[in-house]
Formats: structure tokens, sequence, C-alpha cells
């Protein structure tokens, strides 16, 4: 379960990530709660949230062109420092008691890092495990993620009350250590070396005509964004569902329990397929409708425990899937346009999610968004079933020189870490983690 733990390079950067998400979480906490008391509007709330993912919606692409013909070891140092300054920085705004403009415009600053840095994170992490080891890797970053999340959420609300919110902002600024540390630590003989993207290859356009190329990634993706938008969406319909803040609490509780559950048992398998994302996209699916027809909070909270780990092995089998059946030189690419579809996806479902909710009701809202999460399920495994199993040859066969014969697109060297997640639009997107 835990053999990516062999190797003295995933230690490192294992360590660093927990460090880095649970000062994201700690960050996140006290940005929303700074907006909050400074504006009295949950609309702020949000906007502010909008501002930090738009530029991964929109610039996506690009960061991950760059990502995939660049140094990514000089792309992550520069990045994470330029993250610190700013935390720093939020932290010296917040504490003179700047407008809340300030706030914003800072916020949308680490966004626009972010997306420059995620994808690089994302090739070098590939680097610090064997292909054999992804999967394991992945899963165990998303558990590392679920644990910073509680250490973050936790500690923050603690600190945040002793010290004021200030101080969290400063020792998320500390925690971008971590990870400048990790990487000047990593001993580069016993990394696995990935392929850069050739210059005929390099570029936005190639990194699209790859995607549309492969209808598999194409179906990959819109199944990604469907079981995003409608059934990872928990932060809005568990407050549509909790009666005051402290079921609230204990729900989100709950479900950070199951994503670390989810994390073990994808951890314990030895490969992770897309029949198994299909199989439990299913399952999920089923259970979404069945917390929306179960009676009173303790029905609700027991079926959320799967469905939240079952999310979890979802987002790892599909980031484990885009990445190791993808050619090397284009994985900054296909990671940025991963991230860019989760962000759209939360862009768009949270707030569909929270007018469903407000219209016709949050139980008949989780029912309606796991039948159409179950539809686009079957609809993909018909499609995969229909036709052969053939990773990208379409698209290798587009992008190979003319007087080359077509290539597999398997590589001897492969693995790239998710970094998240993610995964999954109910956790911040950035930094040294090893993810689904």
């Amino acid at each position: 379960m835990f053999r990516a733990l062999r190797g003295r390079n995933y230690r490192l950067w294992a360590f660093a990530d927990l460090i880095s998400v649970t000062g994201s979480w700690m960050q996140l906490i006290g940005l929303n709660w700074v907006v909050l008391e400074s504006t009295g509007s949950a609309t702020s709330v949000g906007f502010s949230v909008l501002l930090g993912t738009l530029p991964s919606v929109l610039l996506g692409p690009w960061a991950g062109s760059l990502a995939d013909r660049l140094p990514v070891r000089r792309i992550i140092l520069v990045c994470q420092t330029l993250h610190a300054l700013l935390a720093g920085l939020l932290a010296l705004v917040v504490w003179q008691g700047a407008p809340i403009t300030a706030v914003f415009a800072l916020t949308f600053a680490a966004g626009l890092v972010s997306v420059f840095d995620a994808p690089a994170l994302g090739r070098f992490g590939g680097q610090v495990v064997s292909r054999e080891d992804l999967g394991n890797a992945v899963a165990l970053g998303s558990v590392l993620s679920s644990t910073g999340r509680i250490l973050g959420m936790s500690s923050a609300a603690v600190l945040a009350a002793a010290f004021g919110s200030p101080v969290l902002f400063l020792i998320n600024a500390v925690s971008f250590l971590a990870v400048i540390c990790s990487v000047l630590s990593i001993r580069r003989a016993e990394l696995h070396p990935l392929a850069s993207s050739p210059p005929e290859r390099a570029g936005v356009v190639a990194g699209l005509r790859y995607v549309a190329a492969s209808g598999r990634l194409l179906l990959l993706f819109a199944l990604g964004f469907t079981l995003s938008s409608l059934g990872r969406n928990y932060q809005v319909t568990m407050a549509a569902m909790s009666p005051d803040a402290t079921v609230y609490g204990l729900l989100s509780t709950v479900f950070a329990i199951g994503t670390v559950l989810g994390g073990l048992a994808a951890a314990a398998r030895k490969t992770l397929t897309v029949r198994l994302l299909l199989v439990v996209a299913c399952a999920t699916s089923l259970l979404q409708v069945t917390s929306g027809l179960v009676p009173g909070m303790l029905g609700f909270a027991v079926v959320l425990l799967p469905i939240a780990a079952g999310a979890v092995v979802i987002d790892t089998t599909m980031s484990t899937r885009i990445q190791l059946d993808t050619a090397d030189g284009m994985r900054g690419r296909l990671l940025a346009v991963n991230s860019a579809v989760g962000a759209a996806a939360g862009a768009v479902g949270a707030p569909l999610l929270g007018w469903l909710c407000e219209r016709i009701g949050a139980p008949e809202t989780l029912v309606l968004a796991g039948a159409l999460t179950l539809l686009m399920t079957i609809f993909a495994a018909s499609v995969l079933a229909a036709a052969p199993h053939r990773r990208t040859a379409l698209a290798h066969r587009v992008l190979r020189r003319p007087h080359q014969p077509a290539t597999p697109s398997g590589h001897p060297h492969g693995p790239v870490h998710a970094h998240g997640p993610v995964r999954p639009g109910n956790r911040p997107r950035r930094r040294a983690r090893v993810r689904a």
C-alpha cells in the first residue's frame, strides 16, 4: 500500500506535500473569513474563489506548454518563491486593514502563479517515482491532501481566534519553503527522466490537436467534467442539506474522513484502470441518488462517507490514466487541461447546484445530479466498450513527423503525479502534492 514511500526522493516530496497542503488550507480558511468579515457577503467569498481559479481556466494550456519545454525545476523554484512573497504580502495587507480590493488582487495574482506552477510540479513529480508506482503515489497524495486539509482547517480556527487571520497567511508563506527545500534536496541521479517536447510538437495548438485527435481523452475529460460539476460540489449540497453550521462542520469532517479512506483504497490497488473508474463512478452516482432519498442527517452522513471515498478513487484513477496513456512531451499540457477542466467544472457546477437547491430543494437536486452523472457514466462505458482500447494511437499519427514511423504512446519513463485536485474541485490546486 505504501510502496512509493520506499524511495528517498518521494519521501521528501510527500513530506513537503503534507506541509504545503496544510498551509494551503489554513490560508484558504483565513482568506474566506477575511472576505466574509469585511464584506458580509457570501457572494464576495464566491467571487474571491473565482478570482483564484479563473487563471487556470484561461491560461492552463499555455502554462502546460511551458512546462513541456522549459526546465521544470527552475519554474517550480520561481513560482514557489512568488507564492511565499504573495502570502507574506497578503498577511501585511490584512494586518494593515487595506481595502478588500487589495485582497482580491493578491488572490488573483496567486491564482496566476498557480496556473504556471501546477503543470511544472506535475512533470517534476513524475520523475520522483517509477512508472510502476505512479498510481500508488497519486493515491498516497490524495491521503496526504485529505490529511493536510483536516490539519489545516482545524488548526486555522484555533490560530485565527488566538492571533488573528494574518498569522495564517504567514504560516502559509513559510510552508512554501518546505517545497523549495525538497526540490533542492532531491537526488537528481535517482530521478526518472521524462522526455521534453520537441520544437515541432511544442505549443498550445499541438497540445490541443493531441487531445482532439484522441476520442478516448476527449471522452475522459467530458466524463471528468460531468462528475466534477454535478457529483463533486458537495460543499454546496452539504451546506444546503445542513440545518446549521454545526451539522455542516460534522458533515465536512465525515467527507474528509471518506477521502482518506478512498486514498488508502486506491493506494492498495496495484493498477488503476478505466474500468475501475467507470464502476466506481456508477456506484457513487447511485449513492448520490440515495443520499437525496434517505431520511435524516444521520442517513445522509452514512451515505456521504462512501461517496467521498469513491470520489478520490475516481480522481486518482483519472489522473493516473491521463498521465500514463499519453506521450512524455505532452504531460504538462495534459495536466494543465485536466486542471482547467476541474476548475471549469467547479465554476459551472457550484452555482448551478446552488440555484437548483434553491428552486427544487437540496434532496431533489442530489437525486437529479446523481441520475445525470449515472447516465453520462453509462454513455462513456458504452462508447469505450464499442471501440477497442488503442490509447492515443491516432494522436501520435497526427503528431509524428512525416518521415518517422508511428510510435506507441507508452514510454519507458512516465510517471507524473497529479498535483490538486483533486483533485478534485474541493481542495486548493497547487504545490508539491502527488495527488489525484
